[in-house]
């Protein structure tokens, strides 16, 4: 069975995570893999603040499980940060916008030229194919 990734691109113009920003992402990743009455997803995902709060907008056919506080071992993302921090270390910037540029710029390198890079740190091997 061939694997199926969703990408929800953050721009320039989306700086920053909030409720409303995950909402829509909720939405559009509901539309893109077809959830809804017939088909139920389960996404776990980490306590921030914009995924448990009760302004949260989740569509049918998706459910949240919130995994428990202080269990990186269970959140392949946690792994990235070796390959998202690599353009920022040892270096000084003079704003949060310098460095937000350059975080996005290399987000988007990770998600456009290096999936196969991000596959291996992200896939456990306790995870269903």
């Amino acid at each position: 069975m061939a694997k199926k990734a969703f990408t929800y691109s953050v721009t320039p113009s989306v700086p920053r995570v909030t409720v409303e920003w995950f909402s829509l992402a909720l939405k559009d990743f509901a539309k893109a893999v077809g959830a809804g009455k017939t088909k139920r997803i389960l996404l776990v995902i980490d306590g921030a603040g914009w995924h448990r709060s009760n302004r949260l907008k989740i569509p049918d056919g998706i459910h949240l499980e919130i995994l428990p506080p202080y269990s990186p071992e269970l959140q392949p993302a946690e792994r990235l940060w070796s390959l998202s921090d690599e353009p920022l270390v040892n270096r000084c910037f003079d704003t949060i916008e310098s460095i937000e540029e350059i975080l996005c710029q290399r987000c988007m390198h990770l998600a456009t030229q290096m999936q196969e890079q991000v596959r291996r740190l992200t896939q456990f091997h306790w995870w269903p194919a």
